[in-house]
């Protein structure tokens, strides 16, 4: 019996009937999978059979080394997307600015150990009091120590900035939907990547790119995958620890607790109290920090 050859393969994208892989010619295929393989999501490193020409079978996941995940609408965890070294969390001024979103895809980028860096786009709609008013709120996080860079698809502004951070990198775009993902996307790589417009009605985004999609950088020196908009972004099956983790300011104070088991509310000696009340910590991460934790008590009833 003659023994099929497996090939490698990279997930480009995973539909409800079949999965898209790119082989190691760069040509594409449409696969179904094996029961036995599991969830196969974007960016995953596969091995694969050819059927014929246009068609194969996945028969394993390679190990991944990085995951971006969150609960779908049923609260169970849903992985987004795999093998991600950066995540680009793109916001704008409509949708409004939502911090509580970022200090989200903050504490799970710091969970998966990847690298975040906050990207305000549109810039070129913003008149100078509210680029001013915006760029104050997001000096937080550069003075935390995370990278913000401004951009607009229009004019092309930051792109420069934000193509030598993508360079050698697979990336995700995320945020909510209308902020302008598909079409920051669409100029870096002077692709079709559907674009969406802003809901006049509500101010909020239609949701236009429905499943995560992966796009090579040009001469394959990386990849940015465009994930779907969200208007929410929920942390359950993380514990208090790893989301205390996941403020990045507040590690040098992590373990200094007089108490071992210190929750970090109202104990004397608490390291992460003493360090709000020297202004180390901003009273603003502090409350985003305690809203986080709260949510995660709610999530088990």
């Amino acid at each position: 019996m003659t023994k099929v050859e497996q090939l490698k393969g990279t997930v480009i994208a995973a539909y409800r009937r079949y999965t898209l892989i790119k082989d190691v010619n760069n040509k594409f295929y449409q696969c179904q999978q094996r029961k036995s393989v599991g969830q196969v999501v974007c960016g995953d490193f596969v091995l694969w059979q050819k059927e014929d020409a246009e068609t194969g079978v996945i028969t394993e996941i390679e190990e991944r080394h990085s995951i971006l995940q969150r609960p779908d609408i049923n609260g169970n965890l849903r992985i987004i997307a795999s093998n991600i070294d950066q995540v680009f969390i793109v916001v704008a001024h409509k949708p409004e600015l939502n911090e509580g979103l970022i200090d989200r895809y903050l504490v799970a980028s710091e969970n998966s150990h990847l690298n975040p860096v906050i990207l305000l786009n549109k810039i070129d709609l913003f008149d100078e009091e509210l680029f001013s008013d915006l760029k104050q709120r997001l000096q937080l996080y550069q003075d935390i120590g995370y990278t913000v860079i401004y951009t607009s698809a229009t004019q092309e502004n930051g792109l420069d900035s934000l193509t030598e951070l993508l360079k050698d990198n697979n990336n995700i775009f995320v945020g909510q939907s209308g902020v302008g993902k598909s079409s920051l996307i669409n100029t870096l790589l002077k692709s079709d990547a559907r674009i969406g417009e802003i809901s006049e009605a509500t101010g909020k985004g239609k949701h236009t790119t429905t499943t995560a999609y992966l796009y090579p950088l040009k001469d394959e020196q990386g990849h940015i995958i465009d994930s779907p908009g969200v208007r929410e972004f929920g942390l359950i099956k993380l514990s208090e620890q790893d989301i205390t983790e996941g403020f990045k300011e507040f590690e040098p104070y992590i373990g200094y607790c007089k108490f071992r088991n210190c929750a970090h509310k109202h104990e004397p000696g608490c390291a992460l109290l003493k360090a709000l009340e020297d202004n180390e910590i901003t009273q603003q991460r502090w409350d985003s920090y305690k809203r986080i934790i709260a949510s995660l008590t709610e999530s088990r009833y």
